[in-house]
């Protein structure tokens, strides 16, 4: 299988004739390979997106009510829906997740792709007042062109609920998935042109960050730059962007904290900190990395814990089990080292998961591990591992697990496990970050809740209505009647 970039409804081969080859994580076998993308394919695709839009907004895309781009959203909805097997099934064998998460990965992209269908016309402006003999009204439109930089652990959903937001809004895309994930997005802009959608309202340029992906962040036909990924990568995006003023939306790491006090529901919190730190092998920048469990209790949530942390199971995505492997070697071997670290410099494993006889030798498989009493001041407390690696430490009160839990250069996610109300209140108004989840973590996924962090965590927001938000600018006109 080889498959080019997708540009203007079509595939184009890329301009120097090269290719990249696509490995399966699970056993290190072939998957093809895809366009290795530079700057004169980004050229293309911009092109071909300015066109969709027109200089006025009177292109064959920029022209649409919005009412109109709201029913081609509903169509792409529902031929997601259609074809879910067949776009699972090449979630799963790119990124190496289970079929299980694949299949609700394409669930909540559909749901991206609905909601944001029911929010186009819905996008409006207001009137203000002012002195008299003005009428002044406020109304938002779209940047035009926005570049879309989509990571390797969730380009399904990512793909959704930017690329989704920002057709809602009016503006064409260009997408430059990761080189280790780039075959689900490919189809999606295919189906997308089949349902009808306007050459060039969506098109996919794939390569290497460094070629293609500098190349779009440079563009000066682009006018808004969506970027999810690492906080290094993203640092140099906007610093690009704000070479020429361009806006951006950084959705970069975590380090996000669970919080366990003496008085929470054990039976209920166990289970989901469990999931928040597995879910797609630890490869999720929201993941629960660090576990805060008030000193009365910490022995016993680490025995239970523990207990769970044996039982999980890694192993070939078809076998739908807690885990599948890394992305890729690099990644594997990144954590392998995370964790040699942690034995060098005394830290004690508390359990173990295990992995499935018919994991591949060549698969990057990494087995969930817990890990306790980890020192506040160390990397795994403080670096973002992207890897199903728990970090325990206790707190002794309410001050010390506020002090720990916003002692990181992070700050997106926030899980607080308490049945004392008040103190509910008062964790979630003094944690710094863009959620906070009490008694629960992650709201089942919340398409419609808006998700981004503070300090190295990024700014801006994506999912929900503020995301749409970002994809317009608003302008403000005012007028004088007398």
């Amino acid at each position: 299988m080889q498959k080019s970039h997708f540009i203007a409804n079509d595939w184009v081969a890329p301009a120097e004739g090269e290719f990249i080859p696509v490995i399966d994580p699970s056993d290190g076998s072939s998957l093809g390979e895809i366009a290795r993308g530079t700057a004169h394919d980004v050229d293309a695709a911009v092109a071909a997106a300015r066109s969709a839009i027109g200089e006025t907004f009177d292109g064959p895309w920029g022209a649409l009510a919005a009412a109109q781009r709201g029913r081609l959203l509903y169509r792409f909805s529902a031929a997601v829906s259609e074809h879910a097997e067949e776009l699972a099934a090449l979630e799963a064998s790119d990124t190496g997740k289970s079929m299980k998460t694949a299949r609700a990965d394409v669930v909540a992209l559909a749901r991206y792709l609905e909601y944001y269908a029911g929010a186009c016309d819905k996008l409006h402006g207001e009137t203000l007042p002012y002195e008299a003999g003005y009428m002044v009204m406020t109304v938002r439109e779209p940047h035009g062109v926005t570049a879309h930089i989509i990571p390797w652990n969730y380009p399904i959903q990512i793909f959704g609920r930017t690329v989704g937001a920002s057709l809602a809004a009016g503006n064409a895309c260009v997408v430059k998935p990761a080189e280790d994930a780039s075959l689900s997005v490919l189809r999606l802009a295919e189906i997308a042109a089949a349902i009808g959608f306007p050459s060039g309202a969506i098109n996919v340029v794939t390569g290497y960050g460094h070629e293609a992906g500098a190349a779009l962040t440079e563009h000066r036909g682009i006018d808004h730059i969506s970027f999810t990924g690492s906080t290094v990568t993203g640092r140099r995006v906007g610093e690009a962007a704000a070479r020429r003023h361009c806006p951006v939306t950084l959705e970069l790491g975590g380090k996000s904290p669970q919080i366990v006090f003496e008085d929470a529901d054990l039976d209920a919190a166990l289970p989901v900190i469990v999931n928040a730190i597995v879910q797609n092998a630890g490869q999720t920048c929201s993941a629960g990395s660090r576990l805060l469990v008030h000193s009365s209790v910490y022995e016993q949530v680490l025995e239970r814990l523990a207990r769970s942390f044996r039982a999980l199971r890694s192993g070939p995505p078809a076998l739908e089990l807690d885990m599948g492997p890394l992305v890729n070697r690099k990644q594997y071997e990144l954590v392998k080292s995370i964790l040699a670290k942690a034995e060098a410099d005394g830290i004690q494993v508390a359990a173990c998961g295990e992995l499935h006889p018919d994991a591949a030798a060549a698969g990057f498989y990494q087995e969930a591990v817990l890990l306790r009493d980890v020192p506040h001041g160390h990397s795994l407390a403080q670096e973002e591992i992207f890897g199903p690696v728990l970090a325990a430490m206790p707190f002794e009160d309410e001050a010390e697990a506020i002090r720990l839990a916003n002692g990181t250069d992070f700050g997106l996610v926030a899980g607080v496990w308490t049945r004392d109300g008040a103190r509910q209140l008062r964790l979630a108004r003094k944690l710094r970050c863009g959620q906070v989840f009490v008694n629960n973590y992650g709201a089942a996924g919340g398409v419609e809740l808006p998700f981004g962090g503070v300090k190295s965590s990024g700014y801006g927001r994506e999912k929900g209505f503020e995301a749409l938000l970002g994809f317009t600018v608003l302008k403000t006109i005012a007028v004088r009647h007398g």
